[in-house]
């Protein structure tokens, strides 16, 4: 049985409420250009100094509107709004914004950390326009007016790296061109942002619509995201169903046979205390919720569409217990667990 999300939203919030301001430990993408650099997260980042690294920060704001979206009578409303109007203040983000201009800065957060940042601009302007969470609308409305100078930022960012980017790159880390691409598409779709869409649909297209007998050489031994149903994910978002279908027919030919194998076995997790080896938790969570999205674009009666039920329910229920823990799992899991049950 499927754990309903109403069950575990005001927990999610709460983890993340609990490593949202906090500065230390602390993991930067930083270039070091002249002593003057030397200086804490908090003076670099003020919007996205907590929860280890700026791309992790980023995404448990995300996680706190989507909770909002979902649940907008949830217990925390108070303090996820003061940590919203103090982290999203217009004077922090103009720092955050400058940062990005700094020399040698180009590649920062390349391109997961650009892709959250973008998914968060999104689930803001979804919030503001909800009807059924009105009580969020107006203050929806307003971080989203402020962060767009951010925004802005990483949409002209995509826009130069993607016509030079030759090829993909291929893995389950956070430079997985696949995972950039999927979530800047919802965002330029959500922002009616046709230049941004054309290009990343271009792109997708170039980069894998010849891709054929996935191998599926996977888990890697850091892996978060499953390169190939990332892959797969990207392209059911881009090209029309039943163009889809048939790529998928291709790329995965033995689907109904429950090959690749290797992608209906959760991974191994033997020690959460290592930064690394946690990976392979988010691994099940976002391999659950590529399958989850893999299903429902299937048709009722296409048996392949159980396989990847339970393929997800597999890896859902194997990762849930352990989203917190440990802070190398804890500052980021509850992340990927709401986005494989809400999304």
């Amino acid at each position: 049985m499927i754990p309903s999300v109403g069950n575990f939203v005001d927990h999610f919030v709460a983890v993340a409420l609990g490593h949202i301001d906090r500065e230390y430990p602390s993991k930067l993408d930083h270039v070091i250009n002249d002593p003057c650099d030397l200086v804490s997260p908090r003076d670099l980042h003020p919007c996205f100094f907590g929860s280890f690294d700026w791309h992790s920060s980023v995404h448990a704001h995300w996680l706190l509107m989507r909770a909002a979206r979902l649940e907008p009578g949830i217990a925390q409303s108070a303090a996820v709004r003061d940590v919203m109007d103090r982290h999203l203040a217009p004077e922090n983000i103009r720092v955050e914004a400058t940062y990005l201009k700094r020399p040698r800065s180009e590649t920062f957060e390349r391109t997961y950390g650009w892709a959250w940042l973008l998914k968060l601009a999104a689930e803001l302007r979804l919030l503001a326009r909800d009807e059924s969470a009105s009580a969020w609308n107006a203050d929806a409305a307003r971080w989203s007016n402020a962060l767009s100078p951010l925004t802005d930022g990483f949409v002209q960012r995509y826009l130069k790296y993607l016509p030079k980017a030759t090829y993909p790159i291929r893995v389950g880390t956070h430079t997985s061109s696949a995972f950039g691409l999927a979530f800047a598409w919802d965002y330029a779709g959500v922002a009616a942002h046709t230049e941004l869409a054309a290009l990343i649909g271009a792109k997708a297209r170039t980069w894998y619509a010849k891709d054929v007998n996935c191998p599926a050489w996977e888990p890697d031994g850091t892996d978060f995201l499953s390169p190939s149903l990332m892959e797969a994910e990207v392209m059911r978002r881009v090209l029309p169903r039943g163009e889809f279908i048939a790529w998928l027919d291709a790329f995965f030919p033995k689907l109904r046979d429950g090959q690749p194998e290797c992608l209906f076995a959760p991974a191994f997790v033997s020690d959460r205390t290592d930064g690394q080896i946690t990976h392979l938790d988010g691994l099940n969570l976002s391999r659950a919720w590529c399958w989850r999205n893999l299903a429902q674009a299937l048709s009722m009666d296409d048996p392949r569409r159980r396989l990847a039920e339970r393929a997800f329910e597999t890896h859902l229920h194997n990762a849930l217990p352990h989203v917190t823990g440990d802070y190398m799992g804890e500052h980021w899991l509850a992340t990927f667990a709401m986005l494989a049950m809400t999304e």
